[in-house]
């Protein structure tokens, strides 16, 4: 398999991270949707990150389909079996990936859409968005810690809440100040500590081996 995108984009992250810890081998090809545009859509003509190539060609898109079909491969889930719990990591990992949602929105808004173009009560909307997404998880996390001493006993809602925070502390820590989420603060940098997360760093310029 093959898993095409950079690792700055925290769909492409939480795809990588969860492979190695399912224990799925893969190549990585750091390739930009934007500053490699062309080389991207020879593989994948939507030009969707992160796109993951099977082994007989298939081409996976959106990081929660690619992350049913690695579970499959592995033969074992990173989701709680259990409806109660089910329930609550999903609910956990839907919040992180609004927060990578709406992060990426202003990235985009600010980068790419010229300032006199820009409509501010829309990014303002963005914002209070992205806020609320981080205050919620931040108050789960509060009354109820998720696993992250160990690598094995990370699951996905730890992955992939970690994975987005920070995203949005490296893209834009002035929108969300680090000193108001204390729980996704302590809970992003245990898992930042872990081999794997140390291995699949947030930066655009590593290619995995």
């Amino acid at each position: 398999m093959k898993l095409i995108g950079m690792l700055d984009s925290p769909y492409v992250r939480r795809v990588a991270i969860s492979m190695r810890l399912l224990g799925l081998p893969f190549e990585h090809a750091a390739i930009s949707v934007f500053r490699g545009f062309d080389a991207f859509q020879r593989i994948n003509p939507v030009v969707k990150a992160p796109t993951l190539v099977c082994d007989d060609g298939t081409l996976l898109m959106d990081s929660t389909l690619q992350l049913q079909y690695a579970e499959c491969l592995a033969g074992r889930s990173l989701l709680p079996a259990d409806a109660a719990g089910l329930a609550r990591e999903l609910h956990l990992i839907g919040l992180a990936l609004a927060a990578c949602e709406k992060t990426a929105q202003i990235v985009y808004e600010r980068g790419l859409r010229p300032a006199e173009k820009r409509h501010e009560p829309w990014i303002d909307r963005v914002t209070g968005q992205l806020n609320a997404a981080y205050t919620a998880l931040d108050a789960a996390l509060a009354a109820r810690p998720l696993a992250v001493t160990a690598e094995a006993a990370l699951g996905q809602a730890a992955i992939t809440t970690a994975v987005s925070w920070s995203f949005t502390q490296f893209m834009l820590p002035e929108v969300v100040p680090a000193a108001g989420c204390p729980a996704l603060v302590a809970h992003a940098a245990a898992a930042e500590a872990l081999p794997v997360f140390r291995a699949i760093p947030c930066d655009d310029t590593v290619q995995l081996a």
